[in-house]
């Protein structure tokens, strides 16, 4: 048995024990998970999601989902309910602790004017690029606002009418007056609150003036009480003002703590760019295959299990690295090779007339679905005179190490017989159309005492009880590994405009006919296939989850 008291803890495991050892918080353990709703969750967020759920699981505390709703120009309530999804699919669950930022306005204006109060807020009226001059740079210290000395009485008259509606979009801000020599240029008095007239997802135009996210954010997290606010390495610079915020408003001391970001070799994950992906046609959707949102990753087939298990796998650290793509698909492999049964699936179709075999007869043949069952199952598959292989499995002159099908050569055909060619037909362009087998009838799978040896074995479906499928093969959407992080490129410069390859003629079990939208097969020797939602039963639709190949195993392997 695992002894627990000397399992590696991550310095987020160790902050937290060291809080419930010395009675902070009174030993709670509260985190929350602050999506905004301006998009789909990516497999960014699903890291944030394990912490934070996997946390309080652990430490016997709550977790929160609070949607952080403060940009009403780019939010909708189909993410609040896309954002939802996703967590339950990945196994988590918020019970009764949904809450919004918006919940929450009127107290965030209350906090608002509680700076004014105390001399800590100002109403400005410079324009945006004015108030990007007078920060001053990195190096040089920025200069005072002429209004950052108004008088108490105005900023709050000015901030009520704001809230008012008697001025223009962007006309007035509210900033914190904090320090224009800061190093940390986000501490140079950021703007509080701005104006902007857009209709709210969840409070309509009640509000004309909305909190900046770096406002709402803290606040909201003391409003609830987080013991523990958890968030990406991007936000470290923003630290200091959720710090300042906190002990100026002398509210519940949340605190922030730093991880480093999921970073994917050939995904990207900010979601302005991904919203540009989408709305540029360069994928059909945020849940296209080939995206890492986690609506995306779902339609391709991944297990909710296999993701928790690669995040498991990557980490809690602080600093920045990229992670290798194999290991997710490890990941979802190891998973897939318990749960997908196996079945035969031939994508580029080459006829096979066996000619010693009776016209008009078939028979049926037994099939193992999954090896890895404890207690096997069987389906099974009917065999007669003409089958299908793939065309890649067939060579007129092969090379000698070639153990598929060639003239003169033996094979078997999986739980069938051993086959051996004789001949092939030619079109006029010199494309083989049909091969010719003879089989030998005392090779029937499992019940072969023959003696005659086939080095290679091949998957097949037959003519008869056989159903014509779409499949859909699904590559990298980039072509670089890290698209993003070119100095001087546009991202979309790397798309791969051989990330997906649709074929129509694909030949499968006749069984898949029926097979249930999200189920997830193994293709024998080609790779993992999940049945896409749009399947009906006149048209069958697969997506490619993943190969067969294990290049993490095998670079593991070298390791060693």
């Amino acid at each position: 048995m695992e002894n627990k008291e000397y399992e590696s803890k991550n310095f987020i495991e160790e902050i937290i024990e060291e809080d419930l050892k010395s009675g902070k918080h009174g030993g709670r353990v509260h985190t929350r998970f602050p999506p905004e709703p301006n998009g789909f969750l990516h497999i960014g967020h699903a890291k944030a999601i394990c912490l934070n759920f996997g946390l309080a699981e652990k430490y016997n505390g709550k977790t929160n989902l609070r949607f952080d709703d403060t940009n009403p120009a780019t939010e909708e309530t189909a993410y609040v309910e896309a954002i939802k999804k996703d967590i339950k699919w990945l196994g988590f669950d918020w019970e009764d602790r949904e809450y919004y930022a918006s919940d929450y306005f009127p107290q965030l204006y209350a906090f608002a004017h509680k700076l004014i109060d105390k001399g800590l807020a100002y109403v400005d009226d410079l324009t945006a690029e004015q108030m990007a001059e007078q920060k001053g740079t990195p190096t040089t210290p920025g200069v005072n606002s002429p209004n950052r000395d108004r008088s108490i009485e105005e900023n709050k008259q000015l901030f009520t009418e704001m809230k008012e509606g008697k001025h223009a979009d962007g006309s007035l801000v509210l900033r914190a007056k904090v320090d224009m020599a800061s190093p940390n240029m986000l501490m140079r008095d950021p703007i509080l609150y701005r104006i902007k007239r857009e209709t709210h997802h969840r409070t309509g135009d009640d509000w004309c003036i909305y909190p900046m996210y770096d406002f709402a954010h803290g606040q909201s997290d003391s409003i609830e009480e987080i013991t523990h606010s958890l968030c990406s390495l991007e936000f470290r610079h923003h630290r200091d003002l959720y710090d300042w915020l906190i002990q100026s408003l002398e509210i519940f001391p949340s605190m922030q703590r730093e991880f480093s970001r999921m970073n994917v070799e050939y995904m990207i994950t900010s979601k302005r760019k991904l919203l540009k992906l989408v709305t540029e046609g360069h994928v059909t959707g945020w849940d296209d295959p080939r995206m890492p949102t986690l609506s995306g990753l779902r339609k391709k087939g991944y297990p909710p299990v296999a993701i928790r298990n690669f995040i498991d796998k990557v980490g809690m650290t602080k600093r920045e690295n990229l992670i290798d793509l194999s290991l997710l698909e490890f990941c979802v492999r190891e998973e897939l090779n318990k749960q997908a049964d196996r079945v035969n699936v031939v994508l580029d179709p080459l006829k096979v007339v066996i000619t010693n075999y009776p016209e008009g007869q078939t028979e049926t043949l037994k099939a193992l679905n999954n090896p890895e069952d404890e207690e096997p199952t069987y389906r099974e598959l009917t065999f007669g005179r003409e089958i299908y292989i793939d065309r890649k499995d067939f060579m007129i002159d092969p090379p000698k190490k070639y153990f598929r099908m060639a003239p003169e050569r033996n094979v078997r055909l999986k739980y069938a017989y051993i086959l051996n060619c004789e001949k092939y037909v030619l079109d006029e362009n010199g494309k083989v159309t049909e091969v010719h087998c003879s089989y030998y009838t005392n090779t029937k799978s499992g019940e072969d005492n023959s003696g005659i040896k086939a080095k290679g074995t091949l998957h097949w479906v037959g003519a008869e009880g056989s159903v014509q499928v779409k499949v859909n093969l699904y590559e990298n959407l980039f072509t670089d590994p890290t698209p993003d992080a070119h100095e001087g490129k546009d991202y979309l410069e790397f798309i791969n405009p051989d990330s997906l390859q649709v074929i129509d003629g694909a030949l499968a079990e006749a069984s898949l006919a029926s097979a249930a939208p999200g189920t997830v097969f193994q293709f024998m020797r080609t790779g993992y296939f999940v049945v896409d939602e749009s399947s009906t039963t006149d048209e069958v639709v697969f997506n490619r989850t993943v190969s067969l190949k294990d290049s993490w195993a095998k670079k593991q392997a070298k390791k060693s």
